[in-house]
């Protein structure tokens, strides 16, 4: 099993509902299990041969961590993350948010800025909108699609 079908495992397994996995594939053996009270996900590699052989270190893969100002409300149209990265509501810690709650945006506008591998993503709205409520804290990271602007389209 090479690392692209390893990172393809992580990725289906991340998306299902399964709470543990385990996939042996020749001398190969990797396992996964999702943890409920941290909301992190722990994969475990190892290789079992005659002679010594490497085994990967752990992968522990983050999951976003909901708190009362991330849960979603039922009502509205949602933006949605392009990528996975870290949020910021304003091009710099001294400058005002690109949009509050009941900001009225126009298609094209700059909603905010997600970070991804040291480079600055602007996310812009895709249709003209009303702000109800800003899903994500500044500074916070954010998955691929994840809810982060509850919206009311115009």
């Amino acid at each position: 099993m090479d690392f692209k079908d390893i990172k393809e495992l992580i990725r289906v397994f991340d998306k299902s509902e399964l709470n543990k996995l385990k996939v042996k594939e020749g001398e190969f053996e990797i396992s996964m299990q999702r943890g409920f009270e941290s909301g992190v996900t722990t994969v475990t590699t190892s290789t079992v041969a005659q002679a010594p052989a490497a085994v990967a270190a752990p992968v522990t893969i983050s999951a976003p961590v909901v708190t009362e100002t991330s849960v979603a409300p039922k009502s509205g149209d949602f933006i949605t993350s392009p990528m996975v990265g870290t949020f910021y509501s304003s091009p710099s810690p001294e400058s005002p948010a690109f949009v509050e709650v009941g900001s009225t945006v126009k298609k094209g506008q700059t909603l905010c800025i997600l970070e991804a591998m040291k480079i600055m993503n602007e996310v812009e709205a895709e249709f003209d909108c009303k702000i109800l409520e800003i899903l994500v804290k500044d500074g916070s990271p954010v998955e691929y699609d994840m809810p982060i602007f509850c919206v009311e389209k115009l």
